[in-house]
């Protein structure tokens, strides 16, 4: 499976603009800007897009992990929170909240784990990850 997107910028880092289109077009000519990373501006930006890209992939794995275990999951809320120190992405903070009825606390978050491991975004990450995992039940 290919995945693609297209990035089109004009102009210098601070005065200039671009827009972002994905195969689905869920992006489609989505602008990003100077503002829109370092500040509060209008549009995308790339560490935004990875913290997307981490919380759903995490949501789907771990969803399938835990249906593979043999629960059913009623919800998994994540939020990732991507951090940009300096010129590197240092770190990536994984927020779950979930609601899995007739599982462990235990159990949970040794799923919990395993699917924050092998997510597929997860290992295509060179930077630190950290899971905070609960159980709301």
């Amino acid at each position: 499976m290919k995945r693609k997107a297209q990035a089109v910028w004009s102009g210098n880092i601070k005065e200039g603009s671009g827009h972002l289109t994905t195969g689905s077009t869920v992006l489609n000519q989505t602008q990003y800007s100077f503002n829109s990373r370092f500040a509060d501006g209008i549009g995308t930006n790339p560490e935004e897009l990875l913290a997307a890209a981490h919380a759903g992939c995490f949501t789907m794995k771990l969803s399938l992990d835990l249906t593979e275990a043999g629960y059913e999951v009623t919800e998994l809320k994540t939020n990732s929170t991507i951090t940009l120190d300096g010129a590197k992405i240092t770190h990536s903070l994984l927020d779950l909240v979930a609601t899995v009825p007739g599982i462990d606390e235990t159990t949970f978050q040794q799923i919990a784990k395993n699917a924050e491991a092998t997510c597929p975004v997860s290992g295509a990450f060179n930077f630190e990850i950290t899971l905070n995992a609960q159980l709301k039940n």
